[in-house]
């Protein structure tokens, strides 16, 4: 069995605020020449520099904070402080793609500047509320990674910036490294705690902890 490609550290930062009908986010449209993801609405984010580690090391979770700020300002034109930063999650890019990333999710309610895209790796953006945003991807309008799905998905739950702020403050940070199954024309990610995500098997009977990813219909199952 071949070693998988290894992983470098990366940060993104899931902006928040209060919109007329309710919770929103800042999705980023990342320039279709770019290799990952490219084409796709995603939060700002990017991979962890040397610059960004003061003794911590590249993968810690301070170096990530730091990250995760810098690329805000470079890609939106955002100041933000990466103390106030809630932790969300963490994922690891699935071991059969080429290109990995070991990623910190954190939340941040947004400031009241305007967003300036830098026109090179974004090429817009937009505020949306998780769940058009979601509609709009079933629609065919916008693509998104998987780990951008789930965190839409949850953010459904949450009326306000400071309803999911609160919820996420101190809680465990969830560590997902995705396992892919393919059945047919539909690819599964099986996350930690699903029955077949072991094995990966996706006909086993159990819970279920999966994003399942049809041509035109995907679904987020827990």
């Amino acid at each position: 069995m071949s070693t998988p490609p290894p992983t470098r550290p990366a940060a993104t930062v899931v902006l928040l605020r209060d919109g007329g009908a309710g919770l929103e986010t800042l999705l980023l449209l990342r320039s279709r020449a770019l290799g990952f993801h490219g084409g796709e609405w995603v939060f700002p984010g990017g991979r962890v520099d040397e610059g960004d580690d003061l003794g911590e090391g590249l993968e810690s979770e301070a170096a990530a904070r730091r990250a995760a700020a810098r690329e805000a300002m470079e890609e939106a034109g955002v100041t933000l402080d990466p103390a106030e930063f809630v932790t969300y999650a963490h994922w690891t890019t699935p071991i059969v793609l080429p290109k990995r990333f070991a990623t910190y999710f954190f939340l941040a309610r947004a400031g009241s500047g305007d967003i300036r895209v830098d026109g090179s790796e974004i090429e817009a953006h937009r505020w949306v509320r998780p769940t058009d945003a979601l509609a709009m991807r079933e629609r065919g309008e916008l693509g998104l990674p998987p780990p951008t799905f789930v965190t839409l998905y949850e953010l459904m739950a949450f009326n306000s910036a400071s309803d999911a702020l609160r919820h996420h403050l101190g809680a465990p940070t969830p560590r997902y490294l995705p396992h892919v199954a393919v059945a047919g024309d539909t690819f599964v990610n099986l996350l930690p705690g699903d029955a077949g995500y072991d094995t990966h098997r996706i006909d086993l009977d159990g819970p279920r902890h999966r994003v399942v990813m049809g041509k035109r219909t995907w679904r987020y199952e827990r």
